[in-house]
């Protein structure tokens, strides 16, 4: 029995591959330039004029000796590939996918010369990632849904070069709709993180659509709440628990912090209001003489940290702290971590926007947990209709 090696069964396959694509691009353009003479008009006096012959750099291979047909009066174009095109795009989206991935372009232009020959300067690659600038300025702009019921607002720091190299905060926004699906609305690169930077966040996701919010989720930012009640004074304010929880932490003696927490976990796991407010008495009574600024900030906090028990059960998960849209950064963070820091704010801007459709496209489809089920949604309907009523027509 006679054994193909495997190196030549794979040539004989990429062999065959390519020449099944070459017959049917020959056997599209055949059928173009036969409509194409039929639809001349009569009395141009033009005919078909052979064939000639080009290559074409394909996914599939490289396609040599593609006859590609012409007319005498050399009006014809195949609506395959551009009359000068060598590649049929396959390349340049392979450069961007390698840069969203967190590829520097000096690492992608090294990779694309090793794997396929071609010369790809940092240059040509930052050029290829820089058609996704003008889709960055619409889609920054798009039109938002006019309710939201939760939005999460966190912020990332990136390393960024302006001269020096120094941390810079990217503002994230992500919202639930109505229907329960989660998307980001918005990401804004520069600066330290403030209270006025997320006013400006706020107002532009006002501006653009976004007016009826039920619930902000997100950390203790000094100002923060203030910057979000001015653009939503009808939603409620959820401060994240985790972030509380993290920030009392460190100032817990170590012979104390199991117990500490273990107590703490009785006030947000409690069934409901009324019994978080009496686990939170009951820790405060324990722990109130050897941490009494502790206690005290968690009793000035509490009506924000227990916003969650004004909604259905069922979402407790989903609101209580911003998880969710510290994951999405957690996940932004890894991809940019090969990057060490990113040269100019269009950098930036380019491999966080491809982040987010990429995101966005995941989730589109997906309805959060609890914010489908018939009693959440009518919950969610009364509370909307209560604070911001639909004037009668």
């Amino acid at each position: 029995m006679t054994t193909i090696p495997e190196n030549m069964l794979a040539n004989l396959f990429e062999n065959v591959v390519t020449q099944f694509v070459k017959d049917n691009l020959e056997s599209i353009m055949k059928a173009e330039i036969k409509h194409f003479m039929e639809d001349e008009q009569e009395g141009q006096r033009n005919s078909r004029n052979g064939y000639y012959k080009r290559s074409l750099h394909t996914k599939y291979g490289l396609i040599e000796d593609l006859s590609v047909p012409r007319d005498r009066n050399s009006h014809f174009q195949t609506q395959l590939f551009e009359p000068y095109q060598r590649r049929d795009g396959w390349l340049e989206e392979a450069v961007i996918q390698m840069y969203k991935s967190g590829m520097g372009t000096r690492d992608v232009a090294r990779f694309i010369e090793s794997m396929f020959g071609s010369h790809y300067s940092p240059t040509t690659v930052s050029n290829i990632t820089a058609t996704v600038l003008e889709d960055i300025q619409h889609w920054q702009a798009r039109p938002l849904q006019k309710r939201y019921s939760v939005i999460y607002l966190d912020g990332l720091y990136i390393k960024l070069k302006r001269r020096t190299v120094s941390g810079e905060v990217i503002y994230f926004a992500m919202g639930i709709d109505e229907d329960g699906r989660r998307q980001i609305l918005g990401f804004y690169v520069g600066g330290q993180e403030s209270s006025n930077g997320w006013r400006e966040v706020l107002k532009d996701l006002y501006n653009r659509g976004a007016q009826e919010v039920l619930l902000g989720v997100f950390d203790g930012l000094p100002g923060l709440e203030e910057a979000f009640q001015e653009t939503y004074p009808k939603a409620d304010v959820q401060h994240c628990i985790v972030h509380k929880v993290r920030a009392t932490f460190p100032k817990i003696r170590v012979e104390h912090k199991t117990d500490v927490i273990n107590d703490l976990k009785t006030i947000y796991n409690a069934v409901d209001r009324e019994m978080a407010l009496a686990a939170f008495d009951a820790v405060k009574a324990r722990w109130g003489k050897l941490y009494p600024k502790e206690m005290k900030s968690w009793e000035n906090q509490l009506p924000t940290l227990l916003t969650f028990y004004t909604y259905p059960a069922a979402i407790k998960n989903a609101i209580y702290t911003s998880n969710a849209i510290e994951r999405m950064n957690k996940e932004f963070r890894k991809r940019l971590r090969p990057m060490n820091s990113l040269t100019t704010i269009d950098a930036a801007e380019k491999i966080i926007y491809l982040q987010c459709i990429e995101y966005n496209e995941l989730s589109a489809e997906r309805v959060r947990t609890g914010f489908g089920m018939p009693e959440v949604k009518q919950k969610l309907a009364e509370l909307f209709e209560t604070r911001y009523p639909q004037p009668l027509e």
